[in-house]
């Protein structure tokens, strides 16, 4: 264990101003659900971004962003696409004023507003909450298992083990550590909600971006004297059908790695990762903190503007950070101890290379910055677990008319149930990368079809989009026993079945109340197959007029997505000092700014004073 005094008491400052962040915001969190779920509505866009971005700068993701870039170099720009990361775009364009223009508390609460109210539409909701609590306590999960490996390279089990009175093995060793940091997380995030969460994860950016500069510095001068033995594909983001990367007398068990991982046949893995990805960026956010950032927006235009500012500021710390220890570790592989239980592991790659290589000083910032990432992610995503739990269960159908007081303690007590069982999850998980694989391609695989239906067909409706639900997530439970290899792989498979249930399921019972899709269409004013709906809205506001936006949009993504790459490859060609590349890549991304500047941000301002008279109409009426 190597931390001084220094580190250490930078870690416990960290730990007491969140602490004391909770604190002060328990009194306003507690004045309605409103003001604990989503801040009451009153978060600028701009701390809402960094929020998120701090959310997504999570310790588990993190580490294996770090051993991707190890293993990879500059594909492993290509392998986030999982998620996908590039929703962010597709968020940033058009879907998130959708969805602010909703005005709701959560992801299921708004499927009210596209289904109405009846039968079909409480089985809808219903399907939503259940997806909503697996996503979360997934998420909880899986960021509990990587919080306790990294601990791990810092608090050896031999220091601790003689004061706890009970025998763990050492396979559970990092659940350990991990359920002791998951209770303090739960303490800030029950206690201040939404608010307490995001000006906390401000404090946590911050953090994070002074020790992401202080690495690539140190990270850059042991690279001007010294070169990285690697394979010469390893400093390309292009690729073929083949990867094509042999590691073989370098580190011979790097290409042991690729064949697990199952990403050897790069062209097909890619072509998988785009088609999942796009049609997951069309269905919007699954139910999680991401969305919850977006509902807690003051209006439909900072929703947008906040989805756009994530990228930006996440993008470049992120992966100067990423690069840096990547470049540190493979400088300096024979003083990392990678060994594990079950052979070397890549995913200690990120704790180790900290251990060795971080000055003191910088070890404590890191080591306060990373933990507070698994404290924010955690947070984030408890708080959506909650306000499926107490909003969309407890209230709608046990007590709607509960106080606030009564509301309050339903929260604590939520938080604490959900916890406990994302860490029995946990305990059955095998490792972050297991866990993360299920999550984005498995059980985010089954959400996509009825999630894409329900923002661009009309006549799809509650009854479909429950068994266009139910027909993927079952699936995506079982699947994982019946088929070997990458999850990625059966999803179409999961897809045509989930479409398959969604299509099947809207014609056996008969479309949406007519005055729910007209108010429906009339506020969010998607783009899509609605043209029945748009006729009599007209009949009714003749100065309506179609969104048409959809060539600008899928424009304004593609140019979004290549931007977005842009900011990734910045802080890598950096690190690297590829200043041709680099060059290059500051153009092209100059270029996109310039062009968004007038194809998106100026036109946010004329589209929220249409939405506003939209607004006012519909009120009136």
């Amino acid at each position: 264990m190597r931390l001084s005094a220094l580190d250490i008491s930078i870690i416990f400052i960290y730990l007491l101003a969140v602490a004391v962040i909770g604190l002060v915001m328990q009194k306003r969190a507690k004045r309605n659900i409103g003001s604990y779920m989503l801040g009451g509505n009153k978060l600028p866009w701009y701390a809402l971004g960094v929020s998120n971005a701090s959310g997504m700068f999570d310790i588990s993701g993190t580490m294996w962003m770090v051993m991707l870039a190890f293993v990879y170099g500059l594909k492993s720009i290509w392998i986030p696409w999982l998620w996908p990361s590039f929703n962010q775009v597709f968020l940033m364009m058009f879907l998130a004023s959708w969805l602010r223009r909703s005005n709701v508390t959560t992801g299921a609460e708004w499927i009210l507003t596209r289904f109405g109210r009846g039968r079909d539409t409480s089985k809808a909701h219903s399907i939503v909450v259940v997806f909503a609590l697996l996503s979360c306590l997934g998420f909880l999960a899986y960021g509990f298992i990587g919080l306790g490996k990294f601990v791990e390279i810092f608090i050896p089990w031999s220091v601790v083990e003689p004061f706890v009175p009970i025998q763990v093995s050492a396979e559970y060793v990092p659940h350990f550590y991990g359920l002791a940091f998951t209770f303090f997380a739960v303490f800030y995030s029950v206690l201040g909600g939404m608010a307490s969460i995001v000006w906390a994860d401000v404090v946590q950016f911050v953090i994070m971006t002074i020790a992401a500069v202080a690495i690539a510095i140190i990270a850059i001068n042991e690279l001007a004297i010294s070169s990285l033995q690697v394979p010469a594909e390893w400093f390309t983001p292009f690729f073929g059908a083949q990867l094509n990367m042999d590691w073989t007398g370098i580190i011979d068990e790097v290409n042991e790695k690729i064949q697990t991982d199952g990403f050897s046949l790069f062209g097909i893995f890619f072509s998988m990762m785009l088609f999942k990805g796009v049609l997951a960026s069309l269905a919007g956010p699954a139910p999680n903190y991401d969305m919850q950032k977006i509902f807690s927006s003051r209006s439909p235009q900072d929703a947008a503007k906040m989805s756009g500012f994530v990228s930006l500021v996440l993008l470049p710390t992120r992966y100067l950070m990423i690069i840096s220890f990547a470049v540190l570790a493979l400088l300096n592989y024979s003083e990392l101890n990678l060994e594990s239980t079950s052979g070397i592991d890549f995913e200690k790659i990120l704790p180790a290379a900290i251990q060795n290589f971080a000055p003191e000083g910088i070890l404590g910032l890191l080591l306060a910055g990373l933990l507070a990432a698994f404290v924010g992610t955690f947070a984030g995503t408890l708080n959506a677990a909650q306000a499926y739990i107490v909003n969309d269960l407890y209230l709608k159908y046990i007590n709607p008319k509960a106080s606030n007081k009564t509301v309050t303690n339903m929260n604590y007590l939520t938080g604490i149930l959900v916890v406990a069982l994302s860490v029995v999850v946990g305990f059955f998980s095998k490792d972050v990368n297991s866990l993360l694989q299920w999550i984005v391609a498995g059980l985010y695989g089954g959400y996509i079809a009825a999630n894409v239906l329900k923002w661009y067909w009309w006549r799809f409706n509650g009854n479909g989009f429950f068994w266009g639900m139910m027909a993927g997530i079952v699936p995506a439970l079982v699947f994982p026993y019946i088929f070997d290899g990458l999850d990625l792989y059966y999803f179409p498979l999961l897809l045509f079945i989930s479409l398959v249930g969604s299509v099947v399921g809207t014609y056996m019972a008969p479309p949406t109340d007519m005055e729910t899709l007209k108010k429906f269409y009339f506020s969010v004013r998607p783009w899509g197959f609605w043209e029945p709906v748009h006729k009599l809205v007209v009949a009714e506001h003749p100065d309506f007029r179609k969104n048409k936006n959809f060539a600008l949009d899928s424009f304004n993504v593609v140019l979004g997505v290549v931007g977005q790459l842009c900011l990734t490859l910045l802080p890598i060609y950096l690190v690297l000092q590829m200043f041709t590349e680099l060059a290059v890549v500051l153009g092209v991304l100059s270029v996109c700014g310039v062009i968004l500047k007038r194809t998106w941000w100026d036109k946010l301002y004329s589209e929220e004073e249409k939405a506003n008279r939209r607004e006012k109409a519909l009120v009136s009426n």
